[in-house]
């Protein structure tokens, strides 16, 4: 006879966490969010330990390199997504790895003998108003010269005028070359009232700007995720076909933490996976598996030998797993179900396994809420893809601005790789949808709303780490009238009074 679980498949809202005592210590600025995202022996500590608790999920619409360098800039991690070529994934870790802080490649970029009106296209486009003017026009050419808004008037200018007329030429440009500090660019751009500092190799060829705007920005992300060489941490996706020839290119371009992305990890395939890894690079590489939904599947990719382990199937916004195949859980269930195997598991072995709760985040405190209920970090896709930041268009539909988000499983996207049971290739049915979410704006502004929400709940709670959260919080079921009686009620909310006649 089948199994029947006892309780009902429950979703983050219908809990609520119960304040605690709180201390004159519970303050936001004194809460810790530092999380492991690696397993651990009992008495260690975590290999790698993210300074916030959250990563971008491995999709097209959310993970790319811009995507990697904003999270990390704020403390988290992203996975950039394998559904690509392996050389085209392994450029873009190489461009996070590549990315010095304060130290920026040129992403407006243009010829000599191209016009005026090129320079004001490319303005509009980027939003940049420094040029660098290389001699083939991109980004690490040999540079001839820069324009920025001081060099040109578009009311008394030809839109026909060649750049090479009123740009700085070369000779009369202030640079720096390659190999010089931050600190050291920094002195000069203050020394030589300089806004932008040009950084050239020995060869002329354009690598790098550093930005007078910039030394502010580096100032103000005092947790930015950086390895023993001040780089940026990035993680990558990986599947459970090519995965021989993927990791080994992932490792070399710089990966510091990979993935197996698969809509379900209790599979003999993830294991071969990470018994490859095992075999190949020993514990030196670090592999998380998933997604699982209970202790079962958690305990076999534990033994695994999987780095971390990731729970959820069928709860993110665009997924429709549950609706064409019937299979998932409530991740509020899923969470609690998985961490306490984890729990189990460590006391038992002394190998402490995060975990990490992938979808079913709809608000903010359902991300403190998945925190509370054992989830060392969470794996969001929706709420990363509404930024500036992430890779996907930006529109204007019916007078709103959006952006679009599809899922892997979509026909977009094309990811069967993600869903593959060993048959042959390709895509049978969707199991994610095209959609749009509304535009939020930049990665920092959100992520810190997020975090200080976060950070308030727990002082609430009388908390000030996650551990402790995960030890010493309360949770209380809410019923459907509870659910009503928390939002606004039985009032007249000021915005809906110029509807009434």
């Amino acid at each position: 006879m089948a199994y029947y679980f006892d309780e009902p498949s429950r979703t983050f809202s219908e809990y609520l966490l119960v304040p605690g005592y709180s201390s004159k210590d519970c303050r936001p600025e004194n809460v810790r969010l530092t999380t492991p995202i690696v397993k651990c022996s009992k008495g260690e500590v975590s290999k790698i330990l993210l300074n916030i608790p959250l990563v971008s999920a491995v999709m097209q619409a959310v993970s790319d390199d811009k995507m990697a360098i904003a999270l990390a800039k704020e403390g988290g991690i992203s996975f950039i997504y394998a559904s690509q070529s392996i050389e085209s994934q392994a450029a873009m870790i190489r461009r996070v790895k590549s990315h010095k802080a304060g130290f920026v490649k040129s992403d407006s970029n243009i010829r000599p003998d191209q016009t005026l009106a090129d320079i004001v296209a490319l303005k509009e486009k980027s939003g940049h108003s420094t040029v660098a003017v290389t001699e083939d026009g991109t980004e690490d050419g040999r540079i001839v010269g820069l324009v920025t808004s001081r060099s040109y008037r578009v009311s008394r200018m030809s839109p026909d005028t060649n750049v090479s007329e009123f740009m700085t030429p070369f000779s009369e440009l202030i640079y720096a070359e390659d190999g010089i500090s931050l600190s050291e660019a920094n002195d000069m751009l203050w020394d030589h009232k300089l806004n932008a500092l040009p950084v050239i190799d020995k060869n002329r060829r354009l690598t790098h700007f550093v930005f007078r705007k910039d030394y502010d920005s580096h100032k103000a992300n005092p947790n930015e995720f950086l390895d023993e060489d001040k780089r940026y941490m990035v993680g990558a996706g990986v599947n459970t076909r090519d995965y021989k020839e993927r990791i080994p290119a992932l490792v070399d371009a710089g990966a510091d933490v990979l993935c197996i992305d698969s809509s379900e990890g209790y599979t003999e395939w993830q294991r071969d996976t990470i018994h490859f890894v095992r075999k190949k690079y020993g514990n030196d590489v670090k592999i998380g598996a998933g997604n699982v939904v209970e202790r079962d599947g958690f305990n076999f990719l534990a033994d695994a030998g999987a780095d971390f382990v990731k729970v959820g199937i069928g709860g993110g916004s665009i997924c429709i797993t549950r609706e064409q195949k019937g299979i998932g859980r409530g991740q509020a269930s899923a969470v609690i179900d998985v961490a306490a195997a984890r729990n189990k598991y460590f006391a038992e072995t002394g190998v402490y396994v995060p975990i990490c709760s992938d979808g079913g985040i709809v608000y903010d405190y359902h991300m403190t809420l998945a925190l509370a209920m054992g989830a060392d970090f969470l794996m969001l896709g929706r709420y990363f893809s509404r930024f500036d930041e992430s890779p996907t268009n930006k529109l204007n539909i019916n007078g709103s601005y959006v952006k679009e988000y599809w899922g892997e499983g979509s026909n977009r996207a094309r990811n069967w790789q993600r869903y593959d049971l060993g048959g042959e290739s390709g895509m049978s049915f969707e199991e994610g949808v095209d959609s749009y979410v509304p535009y939020a704006g930049s990665l920092k502004d959100n992520v810190s709303l997020s975090l200080s929400k976060m950070k308030s709940t727990m002082c609430n709670c009388g908390v000030t780490d996650i551990p402790s959260l995960q030890r010493d919080t309360k949770l209380t079921l809410v019923s459907a009238t509870s659910i009503t009686e928390g939002g606004a009620h039985d009032v007249i909310l000021k915005e809906q009074t110029a509807n009434i006649r």
